[in-house]
């Protein structure tokens, strides 16, 4: 009898400890979803985050999804990462979607394949305020078709 009435408070109460404590070093996650039509060349992706504590340094993460439409097994991506104020960081990456035989390499078994990269490592933000990060693709295609989402994780350094 006692045991029926304390089963789903422990369930519920251990959800809460481990989806509280799963995710601590996230500061920001976010996804952007281009139209079904695809990512067009000229269509900077942007994501702004706030930083709060200088004191700690930060890992950013990009994070790819692809489907079995995506023609390349690499992505080319331009970044720029703009800050309050000061000097904008910019950069040219390239992310490897797929080994030589065109198996995807991302994590994923219903068609989708999410692949995560660390992008930076231990950046110290210096100065408290809103960050801005552009994404734009270097493909050749002017309209980039296949991805169906690109993100961008930042967390908190260990």
């Amino acid at each position: 009898m006692i045991f029926r009435f304390t089963y789903p408070i422990l369930v519920l109460v251990l959800s809460s400890i481990l989806t509280i404590g799963c995710d601590q070093k996230r500061v920001f996650d976010s996804y952007y979803k281009p139209g079904k039509e695809g990512w067009p060349v000229d269509s900077l992706v942007t994501f702004s985050f706030g930083i709060e504590n200088t004191t700690r340094n930060h890992d950013l993460y990009l994070n790819i999804r692809n489907d079995k439409d995506y023609e390349f097994s690499n992505l080319w991506l331009f970044i720029k990462i703009i800050p309050p104020r000061g000097e904008v960081m910019t950069d040219t990456l390239q992310m490897v979607l797929a080994d030589p035989s065109g198996r995807w390499l991302g994590k994923g078994f219903t068609g989708i394949y999410h692949s995560s990269i660390p992008y930076r490592t231990n950046v110290f933000f210096p100065v408290p305020g809103k960050y801005i990060v552009e994404i734009r693709h270097g493909m050749r295609p002017q309209v980039l078709r296949g991805l169906t989402h690109v993100g961008l994780r930042v967390e908190n350094a260990r």
